[in-house]
């Protein structure tokens, strides 16, 4: 429906359904109300939910080579919608995304927004691929979005002291964290590295668990990269 108030026609609607669900449109169906209308709400409601999200983010492209302007009031009034709701979940630049807490949210934004302007490439990529695995449907890949987190921290860290091999472990001491700030670090990398790189059998790591390191991750990381700058 919101789409459609937008000007997104129910044969474009219906196309960038079935290339999502790999169904066959209609070929009885010719005109656009009601048949055409009535047959993207047919399958609308019978899809997956993951499903309904890829074709969230389909008719976001539509819309952006119809007239960027509505794309973005596509996706606005899609997140006011999950936000009342309660719904977390959030479409980011056509792509619908993990919400996670406030702070998981601003702490990605700002890691990422910092990195891109410092031309820290690597670490940038990281976090996106961070909030990619988190952001997989149906099921988060958590462990995956700890490591990028983690790795994303590391390229900081080896940035901002010079070196290249240690790990971030072994680059702690060098970080000048204020205490005990520096141990609180040391523990999440022995976390991490243990839960996040050598997963074992009967230990699942939830979406919490994941959006905490993330989170605590993507702050560093701005801390670091502030600090080496001379910036508060």
């Amino acid at each position: 429906m919101l789409a459609n108030s937008l000007g997104l026609t129910p044969h474009s609607a219906r196309s960038g359904v079935c290339s999502v669900l790999l169904r066959r449109p209609d070929p009885n169906n010719w005109s656009a109300y009601p048949n055409v209308f009535d047959e993207v709400n047919i399958l609308v409601d019978s899809a997956p939910w993951p499903k309904v999200y890829d074709i969230a983010e389909t008719f976001y492209q539509r819309l952006e080579t119809l007239d960027p302007p509505r794309s973005q009031e596509f996706e606005d009034q899609l997140n006011d919608l999950f936000r009342e709701n309660g719904i977390g979940w959030e479409m980011q630049g056509g792509q619908i995304v993990a919400r996670g807490s406030e702070a998981f949210s601003v702490a990605l934004r700002t890691a990422s927004g910092l990195m891109e302007e410092e031309r820290k490439p690597t670490s940038a990529q990281e976090i996106h691929e961070a909030l990619a695995d988190i952001s997989r449907r149906p099921n988060a890949d958590v462990t995956g979005a700890i490591q990028h987190a983690m790795a994303a921290l590391e390229c900081v860290a080896r940035d901002v002291t010079g070196e290249t091999r240690k790990t971030l472990g072994q680059l702690i001491p060098q970080l000048r964290l204020p205490k005990p700030l520096d141990t609180a670090v040391e523990k999440m990398w022995g976390f991490a590295s243990e839960q996040g790189r050598h997963v074992r059998e009967g230990r699942s790591l939830r979406f919490e668990d994941a959006e905490l390191v993330t989170t605590v991750a993507a702050a560093l990381s701005v801390y670091l990269l502030r600090s080496a700058q001379g910036r508060s």
